[in-house]
């Protein structure tokens, strides 16, 4: 059976693709918290590997109101697009073989590229920045680092604006043509202060020109107005999306990474 078709991400086809094709699931991802399927999907000829995640199978958490994990992807997906950086894959909100779920473009990571690493140096190298120490073996401990990436950053930044509770190391994933991908984005938008990432290294810094400009550019799209804010009126509660634009708002206003709350752990258990 020849390999299915490589779909360009972001692409119009590619949505058509994940909203319309027939999925055909091929098996399960095991080591994920709830259900998570590995899927083909075909739609008018073409073919592509995607990710299915029914509401059926999330596992009810005490702090997000249950069945709404997918959404919650869909709509980080959303905002990802507005900012033009393109840094969540291709995510629908679909019926499936098991239900309404998440179909989400399937990336495959190319090794090699080093992202996160545990030192023994009280300070990190250059072309690296601290998170924080760990401990590595009984009374050792160790500083863990991020790479000082222009593409991490971005995320960081989008991470601040989705209030992303679950950043881990594993959900990095580098692609073909220098591309960075973030995943797993079900625990987001929660109304109180949840963020909890890997990507402190640039906590209390001045936002980048860059950011500065993509965070103007939310605050009109979230306006009552705008089209991101119509696309999340459906995905997340009225109360999650004033918290959305509360959070751009205060972005804004410093001008500055956030910085650890000290009300919530800051770093996801386990962190890969």
């Amino acid at each position: 059976m020849s390999a299915p078709e490589r779909i360009p991400p972001r692409s119009v086809t590619t949505a058509e693709l994940l909203a319309r094709g027939e999925l055909t699931v091929r098996g399960q991802i095991r080591d994920a918290s709830n259900a998570v399927l590995h899927c083909s999907v075909s739609h008018d000829g073409q073919e592509a590997l995607c990710v299915y995640k029914p509401v059926r199978g999330e596992r009810p958490l005490w702090d997000f109101p249950d069945g709404t994990l997918a959404q919650r992807e869909v709509a980080a997906y959303e905002v990802s697009e507005a900012t033009g950086w393109g840094l969540v894959p291709p995510t629908v909100l679909r019926d499936g073989p098991y239900g309404e779920g998440m179909c989400q473009l399937w990336i495959e990571g190319v090794p090699g590229s080093e992202l996160l690493a545990l030192v023994d140096a009280e300070e990190p190298e250059p072309g690296w920045k601290a998170i924080g120490l760990a401990e590595v073996d009984e009374g050792r401990t160790a500083l863990l680092v991020h790479a000082d990436d222009e593409r991490l950053r971005r995320l960081a930044v989008l991470d601040a604006v989705i209030n992303n509770a679950d950043r881990k190391g594993g959900h990095l994933l580098p692609a073909e043509g220098g591309r960075l991908y973030g995943i797993d984005h079900g625990v987001t938008f929660n109304t109180e202060n949840k963020l909890r990432t890997l990507l402190w290294g640039w906590a209390g810094e001045p936002l980048t020109g860059e950011a500065v400009d993509v965070l103007k550019g939310l605050k009109e799209r979230l306006g009552p107005s705008g089209a991101l804010a119509r696309r999340l009126a459906v995905l997340i509660t009225a109360a999650e999306l004033d918290a959305t634009r509360a959070r751009v708002e205060a972005l804004l206003d410093s001008g500055k990474h956030p910085e650890p709350s000290g009300e919530w752990p800051a770093i996801p258990w386990p962190p890969v």
